[in-house]
């Protein structure tokens, strides 16, 4: 089935073209090499484009691509304005909008607000200016407890392991949520708000269509800084939950709502948040009207592959949404997470399951993100630990190997390393033996791969009436199964019963595994139009 196109192009002019979406998350570094250094780029992104058209998706989201020390391979921005010349310069960028733009696919990028680089002009400036200057009141510095000031202003962990202090050479601590490379900007000063809005029109200027926002719970931090409950006594200090003061005061709803006025100023603009809360009502506060238009609800790609772990994320997503003018915002995987492959067992069941739960999320109402590589069932790779560059692996006294594994390089043709990803075999993290399989270019051939799969789903999931609506009702399920019809009538049946089931009355659409006899295997599922 060749994908139809016009579509897309069409939706260009459709204001609220996010709320069925589906994007598709370039991790930069690992995408695709335009210039042979074997690390991932902007020129790379361009000359995939033929592929993401064939794959059908209407959206990209591209991770950071600004200038940066790459501590944290790009969340550590030194310039926010700019691109790193390791991915390119402006003129690359605007000509990869300019061909993904006429192409049909919208373009968003990563916004990076809570921190900024060590090596920013400001954080610099902070440094050399000293305690009690304007140049500091930008960041979170305060002095320390205890005889002179030795230790930190207060109890928070990093993120990335550690304390999230660290001292400056004349006494002072500056806050650091993530790495040290990452100090935590103030959001309570005009300046730094300014300067944010400053960031959101350069790119907005340019043409892009919308914005994630990385640790979009972060920002505001509650008054002095108190001290968290250590997790030993409520299990939530690490778990972005009441009780950690690090994330979800409810002074960032002003940030977003700032940044939700500049996006009003540019129709068919939108911005999507990582917003990692433990509570469905926390999270909807995120959603309201003069605030963000999607929010990733992470329960999918938290939920373990059982029946009612997986109703209940779609349930409690849906509750989400319901109060508020946002569509439900599904996810699987992303460069934080281990892939879904392998969080589902990996190998053929893991890739199984993958195929399955890449029908579940594709048939749910509202928008979808597919971050690359799912559409080839790429797994995590069993990285050795001199090749680890993820801070988590340093910081956590190498106790924590970090997000690598789910970052490696996508395959994108013939038998050996680097596959097409690079004209140069060694690329920044390595990739295994024995790929040449799950290349682009192998499953592009095969009628019966994740590939084809995907490019079947998402042109089903465009051009077919039976996905109109934003509902879903439950309908009855053999045990171990469930469920639902949308409003225009598909009807999606994921079985994890252990056995096969009969299929239910309708037309098949497409299904994950064989159902040439009339049932459904197990692991896998179907669409009907019912």
């Amino acid at each position: 089935m060749s994908p139809d196109t016009s579509l897309p192009a069409a939706r260009r002019t459709d204001a609220d073209w996010w709320r069925d979406a589906v994007f598709y998350q370039v991790y930069i570094r690992s995408f695709a090499d335009g210039n042979g250094d074997g690390v991932g780029d902007l020129a790379g992104i361009r000359a995939r484009l033929p592929h993401l058209v064939a794959l059908g998706i209407d959206a990209l989201w591209i991770t950071p691509f600004y200038p940066s020390p790459m501590a944290d391979h790009g969340y550590d921005v030194a310039d926010p304005r700019d691109v790193e010349p390791v991915f390119g310069d402006l003129a690359g960028f605007d000509a990869l909008l300019a061909e993904a733009h006429a192409l049909g696919i919208r373009v968003t990028v990563d916004l990076v607000p809570n921190h900024t680089s060590d090596r920013h002009a400001w954080f610099q400036a902070a440094l050399a200016a000293g305690p009690s200057s304007p140049e500091r009141a930008r960041y979170l510095f305060r002095d320390g407890r205890g005889p002179d000031g030795a230790e930190p202003p207060n109890n928070w962990p990093s993120v990335f392991g550690g304390p999230a202090w660290s001292r400056v050479d004349d006494g002072q601590w500056y806050l650091h949520i993530f790495a040290p490379e990452q100090p935590d900007l103030d959001f309570t000063n005009p300046e730094v708000l300014a300067d944010l809005e400053a960031t959101l029109r350069f790119w907005l200027d340019r043409g892009v269509d919308g914005f994630r926002v990385d640790v979009a719970h972060g920002m505001a931090k509650p008054a002095g800084l108190p001290d968290m409950q250590p997790m030993e006594d409520t299990g939530l200090l690490a778990d972005h939950g009441p009780g950690d003061h690090r994330f979800d005061d409810d002074g960032v709803h002003d940030v977003h709502r700032r940044i939700r006025a500049v996006l009003d100023e540019y129709p068919g603009t939108m911005a999507v948040g990582e917003v990692w809360v433990s509570q469905d009502e926390r999270l909807a506060l995120y959603l309201r009207p003069d605030e963000l238009q999607l929010a990733f609800n992470f329960k999918l790609l938290t939920a373990e592959w059982d029946v009612d772990e997986l109703r209940d994320a779609v349930v409690h997503s849906l509750a989400t949404v319901a109060g508020t003018p946002a569509p439900a915002c599904w996810v699987l995987s992303n460069h934080d997470r281990p892939r879904h492959v392998t969080r589902y067992g990996g190998g053929e069941v893991g890739t199984r399951r993958a195929r399955a739960a890449a029908l579940l999320q594709l048939a749910l109402p509202g928008a979808a993100y597919l971050y690359n590589g799912d559409e080839l069932g790429m797994p995590d790779v069993d990285l050795p630990d001199e090749v680890l560059q993820d801070p988590i692996w340093e910081r956590s006294g190498r106790t924590e190997r970090g997000r690598d594994a789910c970052r490696v390089p996508v395959p994108w043709s013939g038998s050996e390393a680097a596959y097409g990803f690079s004209s140069r075999a060694e690329t920044w993290l390595p990739m295994p033996e024995g790929w040449e399989p799950l290349t682009a270019e192998a499953q592009a051939a095969d009628a019966g791969s994740v590939l084809s799969l995907y490019r079947t789903a998402l042109q089903l999931r465009r051009t077919s009436p039976v996905f109109a609506g934003e509902g879903l009702e439950w309908v009855p399920a053999p045990d171990g199964c469930l469920a639902f019809r949308r409003p225009g009538g598909l009807v999606c049946l994921l079985n994890l019963s252990g056995a096969a089931v009969p299929l239910p009355e309708g037309r098949v659409l497409l299904a994950s595994a064989d159902t040439g006899d009339g049932v459904l295997p197990h692991d896998a599922a179907v669409w009907l139009h019912a």
